[in-house]
C-alpha cells in the first residue's frame, strides 16, 4: 500500500476519532460526528480504505461512549465500513445526489435494523430517530466540506 494512502487513512481515522468526541445528544451514547470525516475520505481514498477509516471511527466513538451495546459495536463498525464503502463507490462514479441519499438511508435507517431482531423492536424504534438525526448532521457537515476538499485535492493533484 502506498505511503500516501496510509497517511490519508490515518488522518481520516484521527479526524473520525476527534468527531467521536463530539456527541449528539439524541439518547444514543455512541451518536457522534465520527462519520463526517469518513464520508470526506471518499474524496481521496479507495472505497475499502475509506470504509476501514469509518469502522475505526465508530469503534473510537463507541469506546468514548462506554460501549453501551457491548460486542454489537463490532457489527456497527462493519456496517459503517459498508456504508462508507458504498458512499465512496457512488462518489467515484459521480452520483452527486444518490450518494447522499444512500448515506442517509443506509446509515440512518438500515444500520439499526439488525437490532430489531438482535435486541428488540423497542430498541430499534428508540434508537433509529437519534441515529437518523445524527446521520443527517454528519452528511450535512460532509456535504458542506466536500466541494472545498475536492477542489483542494484536485488542485494538488494537478501540481503533482
Amino acid at each position: 500500500m502506498k505511503l500516501r494512502i496510509i497517511t490519508f487513512t490515518a488522518m481520516i481515522s484521527a479526524l473520525c476519532a476527534v468527531g467521536a468526541m463530539i456527541k449528539v445528544p439524541v439518547g444514543v451514547t455512541s451518536a457522534a460526528l465520527d462519520s463526517a470525516p469518513a464520508f470526506l475520505g471518499a474524496v481521496f481514498l479507495p472505497a475499502p480504505v475509506a470504509g476501514i477509516a469509518a469502522a475505526i471511527g465508530h469503534i473510537v466513538s463507541a469506546e468514548i461512549g462506554g460501549f453501551p451495546y457491548g460486542p454489537f459495536h463490532i457489527l456497527i463498525a462493519f456496517e459503517m465500513y459498508i456504508v462508507v464503502w458504498g458512499f465512496t463507490k457512488l462518489h467515484q462514479k459521480n452520483h452527486s445526489i444518490l450518494k447522499w441519499v444512500y448515506a442517509i438511508i443506509a446509515n440512518g435507517i438500515l444500520s439499526p435494523l439488525p437490532f430489531y431482531w438482535l435486541i428488540s423492536p423497542e430498541m430499534f424504534y428508540s434508537v433509529t430517530p437519534g441515529i437518523l438525526i445524527t446521520t443527517i448532521i454528519n452528511v450535512v457537515i460532509a456535504g458542506f466540506c466536500m466541494p472545498v476538499l475536492s477542489k483542494a485535492f484536485a488542485r494538488k493533484e494537478a501540481h503533482s
